[in-house]
């Protein structure tokens, strides 16, 4: 009784499913390649690889200072007294640690800005797309990602959406 009773639920449910779906219209975002080929994407880009560049810059010296002071420490190792070569050696690992620390709070800096970046501009894609989808009488506009099995590229409202976030940003 419960089967028959599912099974007519679910009929009606294909064929109301049917007859709405004649009025569905659904697009998608290729939400990476909208973060990666829009303009605000490519300045970020460029920001963080900026940022970068800097920081890499800081952790070169450091780790040449570093290198000088323990191929030091390892040359004068035999001719200081222990006293002396203990301080030294605690110089080298306190230098060291603040190294690791300033590389974790380098690369805890640039992730955080990537996160701040991305998070800006999928907010302003987002409304772009809203306003697009409602402009334009979609049902849905959804994000394409690893869990869409299959989306034809007909429905693909990346690039259209993309012109209008762009030209957005210029006003």
């Amino acid at each position: 009784m419960k089967r028959v009773f599912l099974a007519g639920i679910a009929a009606a449910c294909i064929a109301s499913t049917t007859v709405f779906a004649a009025d569905v219209k659904i697009g998608y975002i290729d939400m990476q390649r909208a973060l990666s080929s829009s303009e605000a994407g490519k300045e970020a880009k460029e920001q963080l690889a900026a940022k970068v560049k800097k920081y890499q810059e800081e952790i070169n010296l450091k780790q040449e200072d570093l290198k000088k002071i323990k191929e030091n420490l390892e040359k004068q190792g035999i001719l200081l007294t222990d006293s002396v070569r203990a301080t030294k050696e605690k110089d080298y690992q306190n230098k060291l640690k603040d190294f690791q620390r300033f590389t974790k709070d380098a690369q805890d800096e640039l992730q955080g800005k990537d996160e701040e970046l991305t998070r800006k501009i999928y907010e302003g894609i987002a409304k772009i797309s809203q306003e697009f989808g409602q402009k334009n009488s979609y049902s849905f506009i959804l994000i394409k990602n690893d869990t869409m099995l299959f989306a034809d590229e007909k429905v693909d409202v990346t690039d259209e959406v993309l012109k209008l976030y762009n030209s957005s940003r210029k006003k």
